[in-house]
């Protein structure tokens, strides 16, 4: 039988949802008292409509494309028109963070609202979280 969560649990794992792994969500939930597996706070990430990716939230645009399987080139392209926000990290890759592509993947330009709508739907929460 699994244990409700408590107001405190939920509240921490949204506070760190953004800025830390999965792992490191569990280590801190630990440490403070509860026990809960990483499939469970990932079912709750999920659930609250954060991303559970195992890494941090930065994509170079490659990995976007991988993951919705796209031309990384096409992406590139939505960056180039501005329509996805980046920041320039150390050398020359500029990372993606998943609240900007969430934004844009939520509110496409109108020409390609189609081609998003036709993208699979496991791959976006993937990468963002719930969009609606």
């Amino acid at each position: 039988m699994n244990p409700k969560w408590s107001d405190e649990e939920v509240a921490i794992v949204e506070d760190m949802a953004c800025l830390h792994t999965v792992k490191q969500i569990a280590y801190r939930l630990k440490r403070r008292g509860y026990t809960r597996s990483i499939s469970a706070i990932q079912k709750k990430l999920r659930c609250l409509g954060y991303s559970a990716r195992p890494i941090l939230d930065n994509y170079n645009c490659c990995e976007i494309a991988r993951v919705l399987q796209l031309n990384s080139a096409t992406v590139w392209s939505w960056v180039k028109k501005g329509w996805i926000r980046t920041s320039r990290s150390s050398g020359r890759y500029h990372q993606i963070k998943s609240k900007d592509l969430k934004r844009f993947l939520q509110n496409p330009p109108q020409r390609l609202k189609s081609r998003i709508a036709a993208i699979d739907k496991d791959a976006i929460e993937y990468l963002v979280g719930k969009l609606a």
